[in-house]
């Protein structure tokens, strides 16, 4: 893209407007256009950030050749879809998790990626988030030492939820605890194995056929003798909100507070036993970006005073990892280099969730994960 600045159409607006001032202030992306059904959400948007741009419909937006690229915001069901219709007209993708539902739709994002050589970039906040961030630079120093082991967990009440949430199955959304335990050891899932545990409501049950309140899944990892243990509920389980993950090392290990707000645990090997655990404030990782999008790692965006919708309010920042993302994937778009994850790596994170539901429909079966969610050797 040499250095003309990328032009972004951000496309849904509930959680999706928390990245526009992201965008916006990115010395090398630009917000052309915004998306949304909602005639009053687009317009009250558009007049709050100053974006004259603006589509009610996609197809419409995608026939614009002014448009480089497009995040999505949607809903679930639509990511595929509408990632697949991007691709095809020549847009640039970054995705909001996970990147499709089925894996057949996986496996069509992946062979419309190498057709084209277009980017794309599932936008998984945990392996951007300061806790995954301080793991990783332990890790890349040497201080974990070998890796032995990771865990990982999602857990949150989704009761009250509309459309397509009331009954999903835990796994069907797995890439924030699978996403951080492949992403620790850039490595990538092998195969899988999932049981169900206990279970929900029958009127929640009828949804999806699925019976489960937890699923719990151990993945192996490809060519390594590593794997994980990944944990996921969404109803009737009570457990404050929670994704976490934790590392264990043969000189360190870092474990994830049980509480929100607590503090990580480092445990360090070869210590007498009272000193082996330490507590330690995760560090921020403001300083790995560009000046003018630093601040959003510790508010920003949550806290401007003349943008104060829903999705600013209800937002947590999910550890920093915004603005982390979004120079990612402008920096891969800027450099025609592949992002992290790109998209072999978002369909073997999101495949491994689908997967290991099947698993647990299945007694705890053992499914290997395609072929195409494997990088290429």
């Amino acid at each position: 893209m040499n250095n003309k600045q990328i032009n972004v159409a951000i496309v849904g607006l509930g959680f999706g407007a928390e990245f526009i001032p992201i965008y916006q202030q990115h010395p090398a992306a630009n917000i052309y256009a915004i998306c949304q059904r909602n005639e009053i959400k687009l317009n009250e948007i558009g007049d709050a950030f100053g974006i004259e741009k603006q589509y009610r419909d996609y197809g419409e937006l995608l026939k614009d050749d002014q448009v480089d690229a497009v995040h999505i915001n949607t809903p679930i069901p639509n990511h595929a879809e509408q990632s697949l219709k991007a691709l095809r007209a020549g847009k640039h993708v970054a995705c909001t998790v996970p990147m499709a539902t089925t894996v057949e739709e996986c496996r069509q994002l992946v062979e419309a990626v190498e057709e084209t050589g277009l980017t794309y970039m599932m936008m998984e906040t945990v392996v951007y988030a300061r806790e995954f961030l301080f793991m990783k630079e332990l890790y890349e120093r040497g201080e974990l030492g070998k890796l032995q082991f990771l865990k990982a967990s999602h857990q949150q009440d989704m009761d009250g939820w509309p459309d397509y949430w009331p009954g999903l199955p835990p796994m069907h959304y797995a890439t924030h605890c699978v996403g951080p335990v492949l992403g620790l050891a850039r490595s990538e899932a092998e195969y899988v194995s999932c049981f169900g545990s206990g279970s929900i409501r029958e009127e929640l049950q009828r949804h999806y056929n699925s019976p489960f309140a937890v699923e719990t899944a151990h993945i192996k990892f490809r060519d390594s003798d590593l794997s994980a243990h990944v944990y996921r509920s969404l109803f009737d389980t009570a457990r404050q909100y929670r994704e976490s993950v934790e590392v264990y090392g043969s000189k360190k290990s870092v474990e994830w507070p049980l509480m929100e707000g607590g503090l990580l645990v480092v445990h360090t090997a070869k210590k007498p036993e009272p000193e082996i655990p330490g507590e330690v404030r995760c560090p921020d990782y403001a300083h790995l970006l560009p000046e003018p999008i630093r601040h959003f790692t510790l508010g920003g965006v949550y806290d401007e005073s003349d943008n104060q919708h829903l999705s600013f309010t209800q937002g947590s920042g999910h550890g920093g990892s915004h603005p982390h993302l979004v120079h990612e994937f402008v920096s891969a778009v800027a450099a025609g280099r592949q992002p992290f994850p790109n998209v072999r790596q978002s369909a073997n994170i999101t495949c491994v969730g689908i997967l290991a539901h099947e698993s647990a429909l299945n007694g705890g079966e053992v499914i290997r994960l395609p072929d195409f969610t494997l990088e290429k050797r």
